[in-house]
């Protein structure tokens, strides 16, 4: 049963429907330990499937996964401020979808509902929304990564209406654990590279689909190559119009780039762990990294602040080129808290027990140039900012109109 609010709703009054709805269905003992900011054992509790399954489809029974979504597809049709409300109530125990759900929630969901059928919105959102399946996103190629556009894994339509699909992705995120992918494929090469695509919905257990995990020097394997040898999908799987898959994908990205810039909400962040840790180890007293923290802690709360305004401003979750900008800053944040996590804790960052696991500081520097490589490298970012927000010329290409099978081969 939905979460009891008008679409309407004030911020105050979302946050409040949601924090009230939270408090009265969590576990009593998950309650408590979130309540006394007992972290690991609600992490355990996130991460133990038998117990997390049913909480995340209650969450998306009340709207509280996709508040900003329409009612009648699993949201609660709020504005993007009020929705960020819910999310930040919903945040502050720690208890949402985690991060492998954020392909489904922050991309598919807001694309199905943006260039869907209704039978498409029907079968996928409603189990999206309650974390019943899991997605991927199936876009980058060995040789298309920045330029997407020039992407060459072919989709070629068959007589009764099917699609036979061959190619290669990779770096898809989950993709090894997801149920669908969303996938573009290039299905007229007589037409120029960004005309000539297709957006599909791939089932990932259909035969032909293998994902192979790549091993990241965290010692994670969230990674993927995907290999497609002659998937076959049916009719219904085009999302969109037919060799309109660039405009279909640019909404994804946008959301992409959107979503990787936080919450929109004010409060506790990577800046504030790092503080704790550095007053815990007394590395705060060093003058230089305690101005360092200081900085960043600023820098932090001026993109929430940012975020929550901009979300505000676009109406119900709209994404527009300025998302460039705050996940362009956003990437530069990571970076620097990647790199403060080992001077906070620089023992525990050159060396920890075998066989244990990898400590946090390590991970987060090894791990402090995702954001600005994923959903768009910072590169890319300052090229968008340019052009579609300065209004600078756009670099020139004398072969924008050629097609694309007449495009000399870069790889």
């Amino acid at each position: 049963m939905p979460v009891d609010l008008s679409p309407d709703a004030t911020e105050a009054e979302a946050y409040a429907a949601a924090d009230a709805w939270v408090r009265e269905h969590l576990p009593a003992d998950v309650l408590k330990a979130a309540l006394g900011a007992e972290w690991p054992e609600v992490a355990a509790f996130v991460a133990d499937p038998e117990r997390s399954t049913p909480w995340f489809a209650a969450l998306g029974d009340a709207g509280l996964s996709s508040p900003t979504w329409p009612c009648e597809h699993g949201g609660l049709g709020l504005s993007a401020a009020s929705a960020g409300a819910v999310t930040e109530a919903v945040t502050q125990y720690r208890v949402g979808r985690t991060m492998a759900d954020f392909v489904g929630l922050a991309l598919a969901g807001p694309t199905i509902i943006a260039h869907g059928t209704a039978a498409q919105k029907e079968r996928f959102l409603g189990p999206l929304a309650r974390g019943e399946h899991r997605w991927c996103q199936l876009f980058s190629e060995p040789g298309a990564g920045s330029d997407l556009a020039g992407l060459s894994t072919r989709a070629e339509q068959q007589a009764d209406g099917t699609w036979v699909v061959n190619g290669q992705k990779v770096w898809s995120s989950f993709a090894h654990l997801s149920d669908f992918g969303l996938l573009m494929a290039r299905t007229d090469p007589s037409l120029p590279k960004h005309r000539g695509i297709t957006y599909f919905l791939v089932d990932m257990t259909t035969p032909g689909v293998e994902a192979r995990p790549l091993r990241q020097m965290t010692g994670h394997a969230e990674f993927n190559e995907v290999f497609l040898t002659e998937v076959e999908l049916p009719a219904d799987a085009v999302l969109g119009e037919l060799n309109g898959g660039w405009a279909v994908a640019i909404t994804t990205l946008m959301q992409e780039r959107n979503g990787l810039t936080g919450r929109p909400a004010v409060g506790d962040g990577k800046a504030d762990e790092l503080l704790r840790r550095a007053h815990g180890n007394g590395s705060l007293e060093e003058p230089v990294l305690r101005d360092r923290l200081l900085r960043m802690l600023v820098e932090e709360r001026a993109l929430q602040m940012t975020t929550l305004r901009a979300y505000a401003e676009a109406g119900r979750g709209a994404a527009g080129a300025e998302g460039s900008v705050r996940k362009l800053v956003n990437a530069q944040l990571e970076e620097e808290a990647g790199a403060l996590a080992a001077e906070v804790d620089p023992l525990t960052a050159l060396s920890w027990p075998a066989g244990g696991a990898v400590p946090a500081p390590v991970e987060e520097f090894l791990a402090m140039k995702t954001t600005s490589i994923a959903g768009g490298t910072s590169e890319i970012q300052r090229n968008i900012i340019a052009e579609r927000l300065l209004g600078l010329p756009k670099d020139p290409d004398p072969e924008k109109d050629k097609p694309f099978s007449e495009r000399p081969r870069t790889s």
